[in-house]
């Protein structure tokens, strides 16, 4: 279980500017900012909706509830990124320049194997540190689902793993009031080292399309449900079918 939330996606005119500075081919670009009288309010909107047969042929919309004013790119720069996108990570370094910036709530489990992208990404998380004591424990804390709770652990049928959830965030929850009271860190150590790993933990995540194209291609058939959450998000991104996803057909 993750969630993810307050997404921001910037930089897409920088970076495809850039994207024509090798030939100075700045001229053939076709990308614009949406035109001021032109007002949509749908999903996934195209400018030939509007009018096709004159200044605005086939624009895709970069934005879901789109407004004027919004940056959106042409075919025939849609045509020459996605040649460069072919051509490997150095050709398509313009995808480093489209930045994302998000607030992603995970478990820590997940967090180990998201923290093997260090190249490119940085993240602002809430402190176990600090503040693991402050607040009380409680099942909202930790990613509980995708196990059924009454699967027997001991032969024993009434000892299942939800009676072991249970027990464990009893004990964590003790530990914390008892260094809450005393401020011993005997306490605070254990509960640190008896965290489960289903901890939620939640960070700001600031990375760029590149990163995002990395991500998406080793981890969409992931085992983790949480991976598949995350490509989900992905996919969702604006440009993600055109850009991230793309994939050259043979």
């Amino acid at each position: 279980m993750i969630n993810i939330e307050n997404i921001e996606v910037f930089n897409f005119e920088g970076a495809f500017r850039g994207l024509r500075n090798p030939l100075n081919s700045w001229d053939k670009s076709d990308s614009m900012r949406c035109p001021d009288h032109i007002v949509h309010d749908c999903d996934g909107c195209e400018f030939d909706k509007v009018d096709n047969s004159g200044d605005y042929p086939h624009w895709v919309c970069a934005y879901p509830k789109c407004v004027s004013g919004r940056f959106v790119i042409g075919p025939k720069d849609i045509d020459l990124a996605q040649r460069m996108i072919a051509g490997g990570t150095d050709e398509s370094k313009f995808l480093r320049q489209i930045g994302v910036s998000f607030d992603l709530t995970a478990p820590l489990y997940w967090w180990k194997e998201f923290d093997t992208y260090k190249v490119g990404t940085v993240a602002n998380s809430t402190s176990t540190m600090h503040k693991l004591a402050t607040t009380p424990i409680t099942e909202d804390c930790f990613s509980m689902d995708g196990v059924d709770p009454d699967i027997p652990i001991l032969e024993d049928d009434a000892t299942d793993i939800g009676w072991l959830w249970k027990d464990i965030i009893f004990y964590c929850e003790e530990l914390r009031k008892k260094y809450a009271i005393t401020k011993d860190k005997q306490y605070w150590r254990a509960l640190v080292q008896l965290l489960p790993n289903g901890w939620m933990q939640k960070r700001t995540i600031t990375l760029n399309y590149q990163v995002l194209r990395s991500q998406y291609f080793a981890r969409r058939n992931h085992k983790l449900s949480e991976w598949h959450e995350y490509c989900e998000f992905i996919e969702g991104l604006p440009y993600a079918k055109e850009l991230i996803c793309y994939e050259k057909e043979r």
